[in-house]
């Protein structure tokens, strides 16, 4: 094993010197290809270069057993192709080994959804006047709204929101900017919150971030996290309710309902539009009715 874990050491120095990779992403790249290389016993360059895509297969089927997400499965199958990528490019090993990856694509987690009642539900969910009760029912309404991630709308401004023309400027990943319309609904309960609710919680005049905490900073994930699950508890929806559930439920919803793939894969930031075809699922049951309304053998 020793040869093979220093060949891990000279991949993991050449992300971190090379391709400036961050300390977390090193970390879990350091943990899944130690797992790696110690599930199937590749101790040496021979053993490596005899990597064949059953045992590939074989050590998917032992991660899947041992209970890892899908998520986490593919990921490691990443790491293990970037890191016999390395290997080839440095001269560590010398036969291809590139079709070993040339496998099934592993499956996919279909994303939970809200339905259309329990997102109504969850919405209606924060009770009272009060600054805190403004702040829960705007921040509720504007992740389902616009679908945007926590991250995301932690991070909005109060000049990020255009009540007049509707929609909202969100800086996704790597600070990508993009703009998302938002509904009348989301508007008004903004609009009541920035009227009387935020002047309430701000301390600093020059404190510009949209959603404030109770001591008037910037509303952390964490903090947005716990308000979703609290305000789901009193909704009663008899699940566990996370923030990117809206985000979910916004896509969903508004597959459902008819509109375009691309649209939404540019509301909700996708750089790749296969990533927002996992939600076409959800389009299945509308299409078998459009197919025996108009199919003349329907």
């Amino acid at each position: 094993m020793a040869q093979s874990l220093e060949f891990l050491r000279f991949f993991l120095d050449y992300c971190s010197a090379e391709c400036g990779l961050s300390t977390n992403t090193l970390a879990a790249y350091e943990s899944d290809l130690s797992d790696f290389l110690s599930e199937l016993g590749l101790k040496d360059a021979g053993a490596l270069a005899d990597l064949s895509a059953g045992r590939l297969v074989d050590y998917v089927d032992s991660c899947r057993r041992r209970g890892l997400a899908p998520n986490t499965i593919w990921r490691r199958v990443v790491a293990v192709r970037m890191f016999y990528r390395f290997l080839l490019l440095e001269g560590h090993l010398e036969n291809e080994v590139a079709e070993v990856f040339q496998t099934p694509r592993l499956w996919k987690r279909i994303p939970a959804a809200l339905s259309v009642e329990q997102v109504e539900a969850l919405l209606s969910a924060p009770e009272g006047d009060g600054p805190l009760a403004l702040r829960d029912r705007a921040l509720l309404e504007m992740l389902y709204a616009t679908g945007a991630r926590a991250s995301e709308v932690c991070g909005l401004d109060v000049g990020s929101v255009n009540i007049r023309y509707s929609f909202v400027r969100c800086f996704g990943k790597r600070m990508k900017e993009r703009l998302v319309p938002v509904g009348s609904h989301a508007l008004e309960a903004l609009r009541r919150y920035l009227e009387a609710g935020r002047p309430l919680l701000v301390r600093d005049r020059e404190e510009g971030a949209l959603f404030l905490s109770r001591t008037g900073r910037r509303l952390s994930r964490q903090t947005l996290w716990w308000t979703v699950r609290k305000h789901a508890r009193r909704a009663a929806l008899g699940v566990q309710v996370h923030p990117h559930m809206l985000r979910h439920s916004f896509a969903t919803h508004l597959l459902s309902g008819g509109a375009d793939l691309r649209a939404v894969q540019i509301m909700l930031g996708h750089a790749d539009i296969s990533t927002t075809e996992i939600y076409t699922h959800v389009d299945r049951e509308r299409l078998l009715k459009v197919h025996r309304q108009f199919h003349p053998r329907g």
